[in-house]
Formats: C-alpha cells, structure tokens, sequence
C-alpha cells in the first residue's frame, strides 16, 4: 500500500528548503512515506514529520528532519523549538517546526541551511563532503 503524498507541492517552506538541499552536492530529493527527502546515498533531510504516539500529519507538516552534530544535539534539544520525531528520534535526528522558527522577518533561513549542512556532512560519501568543502 502506497502512502499518501502529505505535502502540498507548491509549498513556500518546501519550495525554499528544495533550494538548500538540492544546492549541496550529489543531492537529490525523492518522496518516500508520503514526504518528500533529501539524500545522497542516504537520508539526510525530510519535510514534514510527526512525533511518537501522534501520527496526526498537520501539526508538523511544515517542520525539517535532521541529524545535527552530536555535540550540537543536546543544546538543540533545550530550545523549545526542536523536538524528537517519531521514527527518527531514536536514531539523533531532529525536528524543527518552520512555522514556529521565526526570525524578525520571517523563516531564519541561514540556520535551516546550517542544520542541513551539518546533516548532510554527517550522511554523505566524504567525496561528496570534500566537494563542498572545495566551493
């Protein structure tokens, strides 16, 4: 049985979020369980996401999975905007909420993009890591 598509194609945080990943090396997108993801060889962003015991999909349906540095995951962890997601959790990875992630202006896009680029070194081939360490 497939899984509903659970995003809205025309979705100004995913639209913004494709622009991250996509712009890492070797990055590709791919929907799976309904959401789309990000990867190299492996996982290393999604959008959307729930939280264990709730698999109602709107609270979260705006938020980015990543696996942050270990280092970085407990601070992560006491700033009232990430929160473990279900399935993932168990495994580092972390969720924050877009619509709740706001700057004075918005969406603080810089940090998304800097917990995307932690996730990403943390899953893709040191090739790839090497490439955009080189740019």
């Amino acid at each position: 049985m497939s899984h509903p598509q659970m995003f809205d194609t025309g979705d100004p945080y995913l639209r913004r979020l494709r622009e991250i990943c996509l712009a890492l090396p070797g990055a590709d997108e791919k929907v799976s369980h309904g959401r789309p993801n990000f990867f190299t060889r492996k996982v290393f962003a999604i959008y959307g996401g729930v939280v264990k015991g709730d698999h109602d999909p709107e609270p979260y349906r705006h938020a980015v999975i990543v696996q942050p540095d270990e280092s970085d995951r407990a601070a992560l962890l006491e700033d009232p905007r990430f929160v473990v997601p279900g399935y993932y959790g168990p495994y580092g990875w972390l969720m924050l909420d877009l619509r709740n992630n706001r700057a004075a202006d918005g969406v603080d896009w810089d940090e998304v993009a800097e917990l995307v680029d932690a996730s990403y070194r943390r899953t893709a081939p040191v090739r790839l890591v090497r490439e955009l360490d080189a740019r």
